[in-house]
């Protein structure tokens, strides 16, 4: 593990944010939009909608009451900054933030930092907006167009 922030929790063997962590110098920038040295930001795998971002803690956690002190300080401020980020970037109306970590293999704590698109049909508003993970490979974010937002992401951050 590296920048100090070792996965010390026994159940974190299976875990696919572990996994990637583990090995953070060698991720792409879509892996680590922004980061410090408690959260980790990435775009989000597999969805058609650009700017759809992941809010991770950089060790093992599985429920919001077990973020450490330091953790929570810094959690709403990162939400904020995505979401204005999200808005100069995408020209978005809101953003959406979501946390469920209930996926097999996703069990660690996550936010999702949605952007809100003002012209986003009335099926995709609210919980209907998952169904942008569930689209085929061809209309996915690709992996390009991911880092691309996430080096724009990074310089207004």
């Amino acid at each position: 593990m590296t920048q100090g922030t070792p996965h010390d929790s026994p159940d974190s063997g299976d875990c696919y944010s572990c996994g990637t962590e583990a090995r953070f110098d060698e991720l792409p920038p879509r892996e680590r939009v922004a980061f410090d040295r408690h959260w980790r930001v990435a775009h989000a795998l597999g969805s058609a909608l650009p700017g759809w971002l992941v809010l991770l803690p950089r060790r093992h956690v599985t429920a919001v009451h077990d973020l450490t002190e330091a953790e929570a300080a810094t959690w709403g401020r990162w939400q904020v900054r995505l979401s204005r980020a999200l808005r100069e970037e995408t020209g978005c109306v809101k953003t959406y933030v979501v946390q469920f970590a209930e996926a097999a293999g996703f069990g660690h704590v996550h936010f999702h930092i949605v952007p809100r698109a003002q012209d986003l049909p009335e099926s995709r508003r609210g919980t209907g907006v998952f169904e942008l993970l569930r689209r085929p490979e061809r209309e996915q974010v690709t992996a390009e167009q991911a880092d691309l937002l996430a080096h724009a992401l990074r310089a207004r951050l």
